[in-house]
Order: structure tokens, then sequence, then C-alpha cells
């Protein structure tokens, strides 16, 4: 995929470098609010083999990196190789940007032409922000796995989202 360019923000492939500062964004992102389980990454290697270059796309503004989209199979079972699953991170300073918007349009461009036809993810029903910004990104609700986490002393529902790349 070529370097999409539009204002100062440019959508481009993920790169070995860009393993640092996605760890960074990473770990001033996902919280208990959001993740079921927070990742820690011990190494830059531990990083890339859970989020390799090729799976992932990257937000840079003004030359910096700010964000990415990722997606990897849901299982190893060849009779569902048409769906992937996504995950996505924004560094806080830049959400509001339309970044998240630019990077789940990328993503499903680029999958597209990997020949997926279903894009899925899960969001904690405790993120509403989420929920509404995978609402006007295309995704329905599939399901809800009721009370399926129990964070911080309260039960959490994983809801199941999806967008058809047809």
């Amino acid at each position: 995929m070529k370097r999409i360019q539009e204002g100062v923000i440019t959508i481009r492939e993920s790169q070995v470098k860009d393993a640092k500062p996605l760890m960074r964004i990473d770990k001033l992102v996902w919280n208990s609010r959001n993740s079921p389980q927070i990742p820690v990454w011990k190494s830059r290697t531990h990083y890339l083999r859970n989020c390799p270059p090729e799976n992932q796309l990257v937000a840079e503004w003004d030359g910096g990196v700010v964000g990415c989209v990722g997606w990897r199979p849901p299982t190893m079972m060849f009779s569902n190789a048409h769906v992937t699953e996504l995950y996505i991170a924004v560094h806080p300073s830049y959400q509001g940007y339309g970044i998240g918007r630019r990077l789940i349009e990328a993503a499903k461009i680029h999958n597209r032409h990997r020949g997926i036809k279903k894009l899925r993810l899960r969001v904690l029903s405790t993120n509403e922000r989420a929920v509404q910004f995978y609402l006007r990104c295309g995704f329905t609700v599939e399901g809800r796995l009721e009370r399926e986490y129990q964070i911080d002393g309260r039960y959490v529902d994983d809801i199941l989202m999806s967008c058809w790349l047809l």
C-alpha cells in the first residue's frame, strides 16, 4: 500500500522502527476501562512478534507516529480465513482529529485487497465512546458476551462488532 497524505496525517504500512513509539502509545491508551488485559511488552522483539509490521498500518502526524490499526486471524481455521480481527490505538493527545477513522478506512481498503471479506473486533461495554466510534465507521453489533470479564471488581460485557467489505 502506498502512502496516503491528507493534510498533516499520513497513513502508511508499519515498519520495524515503529515498534518503540507504538509500545509507548499502547502504554498510554490501554487501561481497565477499555481492555480486559492491558498489554505489557517485555521488549521490542516481544512487541514485533505479537504485532508484526506486515499486519499493521500506522498514522503519522508531522512525521511522528501517533497511532496504528492492526489485524490478526481470529482463529487458525481455514473456514474463516476470510475474516480478520482488528485492533486500533491512537495516542490520547491526537484523538478527536479523525485519525482513528482514517486508520479504519485504510484498514478496510488494505484488507479488501488481501481478499478479506469481514472485519471484526471486540470492545468492552464500559468503552461507550469506542462503541459509538465503531458504529460511525460502519460496524454493527453482532453479539454480546454478558459478564464476560470481571474487571476492577465488576462484571463487564464483551461486545462483538463487525463490518463486511463487499
